[in-house]
């Protein structure tokens, strides 16, 4: 293969990429029980807000979570999980406070950050992943 062919070739798996990113969701997903092992897998890194409706530290996350979704769209894929009613999922992460944000990489969990962190903490500590 000569030297134009593997510049074409890279720049097609370029394209590729950039077209499935640019594919990925600009907003936090709701997920469930149901839903959830696929969600986290289904991308290379997804971030899952932990949550429930009478937290009143979760409710200052939520904003946060949405703009980071719209921000970060093709590097990192957010989710919602109310814990309340997908008990289930928070048991199996052994969620014991809220907002709890669970980091999948490839699928599997890398790392949780808790309490209501400022933006500027929750981007810091996923460009380490990225």
């Amino acid at each position: 293969m000569d030297e134009l062919e593997e510049i074409r070739k890279r720049r097609m798996e370029e394209i590729r990429t950039d077209l499935e990113k640019a594919n990925w969701p600009a907003e936090a997903m709701i997920i469930s029980d149901a839903d959830f092992e696929d969600f986290v897998s289904r991308y290379p890194l997804v971030v899952v807000d932990c949550w429930a409706e009478w937290c009143g530290p979760c409710k200052r996350v939520g904003p946060i979570i949405d703009s980071l979704a719209g921000q970060m769209q093709g590097d990192v894929v957010f989710g919602k999980l109310d814990t309340d009613q997908n008990q289930l999922t928070a048991r199996k992460f052994q969620i014991t406070a809220i907002p709890t944000l669970l980091v999948f990489k490839n699928g599997q969990l890398a790392d949780r950050m808790v309490g209501a962190l400022p933006k500027a903490n929750i981007q810091e500590k996923l460009k380490a992943f990225l």
